[in-house]
């Protein structure tokens, strides 16, 4: 097995490379204003009423949310915060803190990971429901453990026995959201619940080394719930 993973690690290259082609080129389906908006004000046009509001100097690394996380190869539950950015607020970034409780593992382990996602739609069903029926990205997490490295500990034959680093995992994932928008206008602007389906770099390796595996056994359910916070 671990030398048909080392045999066909490009190809995992290849899956991240492509799914990175995806994202960019992914095609906007909601309309723009047709004109510019004052600073500020929210937008109500067409089904995609996501507005990212400008901000300035050091308010900019204030979060826009914070999101909890059940599984997803981030420990059993995971809690952060992150910021939107770009056009719609098609674009987050998220970093997240976990824990992998002794009962799930040989013993209690913390995780840290970061999280890229792109959500190109968001359409709007009526005052206080929008759907966004695709969410897609990367994200890199890392588990504590003396069990679990970053590279190769001298114990292991030659200089890439493994050919792996078992600390530090990389996941690709698509997953769908929904939103609920409050009936106030308050610091809560929106709770999104979501699922994703991943999968790691290490297990997409031994899918293309090992036919008979099947998807699900390398892909991994999970369900979140974000708190987008008034910006």
């Amino acid at each position: 097995m671990t030398k048909a993973m080392r045999m066909n690690g490009w190809r995992f290259r290849a899956v991240v490379g492509l799914a990175a082609v995806l994202v960019t080129l992914a095609p906007a389906a909601a309309r723009e204003p047709a004109a510019a908006e004052r600073h500020g004000a929210d937008v109500a046009c067409g089904l995609d009423r996501r507005r990212h509001r400008g901000r300035e100097g050091w308010e900019r690394a204030i979060p826009t949310h914070v999101k909890a996380h059940y599984a997803g190869g981030m420990g059993l539950l995971s809690v952060g915060c992150g910021w939107d950015y770009g056009r719609k607020c098609r674009w987050e970034t998220d970093v997240l803190v976990g824990v992998l409780p002794g009962g799930w593992s040989d013993r209690t382990h913390a995780t840290f990971t970061l999280r890229q996602h792109y959500i190109p739609w968001s359409i709007r069903c009526g005052d206080r429901l929008a759907i966004e029926p695709l969410s897609c990205g990367v994200y890199f997490s890392l588990i504590t453990g003396a069990d679990y490295w970053i590279r190769e500990p001298d114990r292991y034959p030659g200089r890439s026995y493994y050919g792996f680093a078992s600390r530090l995992r990389t996941y690709i994932y698509v997953g769908q959201r929904l939103v609920l928008y409050p009936k106030s206008d308050g610091a809560l602007r929106h709770i999104a619940l979501y699922y994703e389906l991943s999968a790691n770099d290490l297990d997409i390796v031994a899918k293309c080394g090992n036919r008979s595996l099947g998807l699900s056994d390398i892909v991994r359910f999970s369900v979140g719930v974000k708190f987008q916070l008034l910006r």
